[in-house]
């Protein structure tokens, strides 16, 4: 069942939520349960193609969150939320836990610290080991380990599904999805704010910024000066699937002031993932992976496991997070505006966002926003699963000979078969270009990137592609 977007006669939205990334998703995915008309807009020409993307995909219990803000409070209400809406959706987890460890004596005295901090932020199931157990946990660990800490509920979970299941979810519960809608300017009048974009204008009663990299830029187009976004660029590696046996757990190192470091992890595709780095930019668009961040990996992954360094590495990437110059989470209602910001929520964003979407929710009340559940919601999408703990549709015979298409393997490296890439062209939030396909399947993510199947897959987009969809639902709203 999919509901009928909520389309307004006046032109006007009752809310306009700017980023199409996890968490603007799922603010439009919490508001658009109630009776209000919500449009999502996204600069990109797909949902979930910024920050939201690249990063390192764990399913955080915010035992290491800094006591009493407000982001260890939605980290930890998100655990739980995001681990409920992964089963009822199928969004790819598999709980591996996590140990931190400890390198030297000062970080080994900090040990207990994190362990208080844990218990603080309500998480109790930390526990402190010595080096032989540590060892018992990671055999493959590097010489040098002095002892850790083990958080038995962090998790692995797949950060592109997410973004698309709250997208989808969203849009089956009456979002209008605008792509392509970058914000360039804003007329604020006291009823009706109108947004100025680079595919028209979009009008709107109340406007909720999640623009992440952009939220600053967005923030001042209102009329204020609270924030600064600093792009902090994180690069990362990615080992063959042959090294998924050495690291069955995330390994962690002990947080610093610059963020948590650099850590070895599984991913949910099968692969080994180490990084990232830290390093501010000026420049919000870059992406590219650089020399020195190659070599401050190797450097530290000679130092964590050796052998893993002496693996193929499958592919590296880079991803931008907004960091700001503001200790916590920094989202703030202006009623008199009938504007909410929603910044410098940093990689923590994939975990709180449907707790961030909550939090969001009632301050929109608290600010006058009439919010009444919509009662006959639509069920939550059903994702098509890309994660190797449960099985893939070429393993699937029953599936296979109902529709042998799923039986056609086009991405020989990551088992992507043709019923895949045809139901991704098609879905209600189709993918519109070749990284919208990886996303949605995992073509081309292999160890060839895309070498042997790059021209397979992009025949089978062109036979596919469709123009139905969001990107042309505004059309139908002027």
């Amino acid at each position: 069942m999919t509901a009928t977007p909520h389309r307004p006669d006046d032109g006007v939205f009752d809310v306009a939520v700017i980023g199409g990334g996890i968490v603007g998703a799922a603010i439009a995915r919490e508001l658009s349960g109630c009776e209000v008309s919500v449009a999502l807009l996204e600069a990109r020409d797909d949902v979930g193609d910024g920050t939201s993307k690249a990063n390192t995909a764990i399913l955080h219990t915010g035992f290491d969150a800094k006591p009493g803000t407000l982001e260890s409070r939605l980290v930890a209400r998100g655990y739980h939320l995001l681990s409920a809406y992964a089963k009822a959706t199928g969004i790819p987890v598999e709980h591996t836990g996590a140990v931190l460890v400890a390198w030297n004596q000062e970080e080994l005295d900090a040990l207990p610290g994190l362990k208080e901090k844990a218990e603080a932020n309500g998480y109790e199931h930390c526990r402190i080991i010595g080096a032989d157990e540590v060892y018992q946990s990671i055999p493959d660990l590097g010489d040098g380990a002095l002892g850790g800490l083990t958080v038995p509920d962090e998790s692995i979970i797949c950060t592109w599904t997410t973004n698309l299941a709250l997208a989808t979810d969203a849009q089956q519960r009456g979002t209008t999805i605008l792509l392509q809608h970058g914000v360039t300017g804003i007329d604020h009048a006291p009823d009706v704010t109108t947004l100025h974009t680079a595919q028209g204008e979009v009008r709107a009663r109340w406007v909720v910024n999640a623009a992440g990299l952009g939220a600053d830029h967005i923030d001042r187009l209102f009329g204020h000066d609270r924030f600064t976004v600093t792009p902090r660029r994180g690069e990362l590696f990615v080992f063959d699937k042959l090294t998924r046996p050495m690291v069955n757990k995330i390994v962690l190192p002990v947080p610093s002031s610059r963020g948590k470091g650099v850590l070895i992890s599984p991913t949910i595709y099968g692969n080994v993932m180490l990084g990232p780095t830290a390093e501010d930019l000026t420049d919000r668009t870059n992406t590219a992976t650089s020399e020195d961040g190659y070599d401050f990996l190797l450097t530290k992954g000679e130092r964590l496991m050796p052998r893993l360094l002496a693996e193929e590495v499958t592919a590296s990437y880079a991803g931008l997070r907004a960091a700001i110059d503001h200790p916590d989470y920094l989202i703030e209602a202006t009623p008199e505006q009938r504007y909410l910001l929603v910044g410098g929520i940093r990689s923590t964003g994939l975990t709180a966002g449907l707790a961030i979407a909550e939090h969001v929710s009632g301050l929109l009340e608290e600010s006058g926003l009439a919010l009444r559940s919509r009662s006959g919601l639509p069920d939550p999408p059903q994702m098509p699963n890309i994660g190797e703990a449960a099985p893939r549709p070429y393993q699937d015979a029953e599936r296979i000979a109902a529709d042998p298409a799923y039986g056609t393997i086009v991405c020989f490296c990551e088992r992507v078969t043709e019923g895949e890439i045809r139901d991704a062209c098609h879905a209600p939030v189709p993918a519109r270009g070749l990284e919208g396909l990886r996303r949605r399947t995992r073509a081309m993510n292999g160890r060839c990137q895309g070498f042997f199947c790059g021209a397979a897959v992009a025949a089978l987009r062109t036979q596919h592609h469709t123009h139905d969809g969001c990107s042309n639902q505004h059309k139908d709203n002027r």
